[in-house]
């Protein structure tokens, strides 16, 4: 009965108003597994339910008026109809229903007449229960998401109800009385319930972070953009999804542009990931001054013919051994602009211009600057998934040098570039035998996805997929 609260809780959050830079789209096929699965974990802890008490007065001939209690009820057997849940573009939410359901309850009753006091047990059934209920779904100042129940009504069709034990005979007379007291008490105490569990869901979902920190450099916004867009087969969610430097929290000088995830409804959910949110994430680490790392000779495998020392620097740069001989060397990288990404059909794209600084360390650990040099380099990559896993290739298209201050004098960059190049390649092979093997999709606690599909579009990344409650 209160499925259409739990199917949310699978849901992340939405967009409208400015371009959000994540989507997430759940549609008919996963609302209808999150209705099984709600169903199946409903019917597993109806048995642990126990309903408030009913207390009441019941007129009994000359006695006058006998208190009585219904306590500690609690369900002996269920039959739980299979519920009907859809979007509602109406309501901008999702409407629930459950019809004929029956129920087999146990109790204790209690009776309080003066200074006599009675008790003994009962059985009840309830036939033929039906709930409507339905909730609308919004966003809130904040861009937390928000759930409110629109309507509910609720129908008990017949009351049974059996006292055994103490003076019981007393009561059955008036079973007709309780029959109708309980279906009013129970009818009216199903659409509370819904209404405290809507409330009580929609407090913890304004307590949930809608920002934070991803490490010691970036904090991450993943608020509502916009209210949620519903329409008869799916619930599209959209999220800011952009990185701030913890240390600048400056917004990029670019926005996010709109996108549009293919329909796909023959998986339960989609996703898309705009190049804006990588690219976000590039700007906070560069205005953080972070894109930046030293290189020294320890670094650098053994077996690679170039070292940094000035005697290995010799074939590249003949004049550097003669004046500093024999010191070790480190490299100063670091980004010139910010690297940006770019998602085209296929393939992601990734430019870096930058510099690097190279200095030789003197026998004091003073470093003396030696040259400078421009870097050009364009990578470009494939994904997919196989088996469970994200895989994927990462190519190096362009890698260019070029000597930009020289306090050893001009030199040529032409084998240097090319020993460089070799270097990198090396990297990014290990990097691929890595990426072959792939790493496994994220898993939550209680779920795992399933026949997933990722695609590069222009723009944005998608991905496809269904998803597995883990029993």
């Amino acid at each position: 009965m209160h499925l259409h609260m739990l199917v949310v809780l699978v849901l992340c959050s939405c967009t409208c108003g400015e371009n959000p830079a994540i989507q997430i789209i759940l549609n008919n096929k996963g609302l209808q597994y999150a209705k099984n699965t709600v169903t199946d974990w409903t019917q597993k802890i109806l048995g642990n339910i126990t309903l408030p008490d009913i207390s009441g007065k019941v007129h009994i001939g000359f006695f006058g008026s006998i208190d009585y209690t219904l306590t500690g009820t609690s369900v002996r057997k269920c039959d739980l109809p299979q519920p009907s849940v859809e979007f509602s573009p109406g309501t901008t939410g999702v409407n629930a229903s459950m019809l004929g359901l029956s129920v087999a309850l146990t109790g204790e009753w209690k009776t309080h007449y003066g200074c006599i006091h009675d008790g003994g047990s009962f059985d009840m059934a309830l036939f033929n229960v039906d709930v409507v209920s339905a909730v609308e779904l919004g966003k809130n100042a904040d861009g937390h998401l928000s759930i409110t129940t629109v309507s509910c009504d609720a129908q008990v069709g017949y009351v049974d109800i059996y006292f055994r034990g103490g003076a019981s005979w007393m009561f059955r007379p008036f079973v007709s009385h309780f029959r109708q007291r309980i279906r009013r008490k129970i009818e009216s105490s199903i659409c509370s319930h819904v209404e405290e569990l809507t409330a009580d869901l929609d407090y913890h979902l304004q307590t949930m972070n809608v920002s934070f920190d991803v490490d010691q450099a970036l904090t991450m916004n993943l608020s509502l953009t916009g209210s949620p867009v519903i329409d008869v087969s799916s619930l599209n969610l959209g999220l800011k999804g952009e990185f701030f430097s913890i240390k600048t929290h400056s917004e990029p000088p670019f926005d996010a542009q709109p996108f549009t995830v293919p329909e796909q409804h023959g998986y339960m959910f989609s996703a898309g990931l705009s190049e804006f949110t990588l690219n976000s994430a590039s700007y906070g680490l560069y205005s953080a001054g972070v894109l930046q790392a030293l290189i020294t000779d320890s670094m650098i495998p053994p077996d690679f013919p170039l070292h940094l020392n000035t005697s290995s620097m010799g074939p590249y740069i003949p004049q550097l051994p003669k004046m500093f001989p024999g010191l070790l060397m480190n490299l100063q990288v670091y980004a010139t602009e910010v690297p940006m990404f770019s998602f085209q059909s296929g393939v992601v794209r990734l430019g870096f211009l930058g510099a690097v600084k190279a200095f030789a360390i003197q026998s004091n650990g003073t470093q003396t600057p030696l040259f400078k040099l421009s870097v050009i380099s364009n990578l470009s990559s494939r994904a997919w998934v196989d088996s469970g896993r994200v895989k994927g290739q990462i190519s190096l298209d362009n890698f260019t040098l070029t000597l930009m201050e020289s306090e050893v004098g001009a030199f040529k960059i032409t084998a240097l570039e090319k020993c460089t190049r070799t270097g990198i390649e090396m990297g990014l092979a290990k990097l691929n035998e890595y990426l072959g093997k792939g790493v496994l999709l994220p898993r939550m606690k209680q779920a795992q996805l399933v026949n997933s599909v990722l695609k590069v579009e222009q723009g944005f990344i998608a991905i496809f997929s269904d998803a597995e409650v883990l029993k």
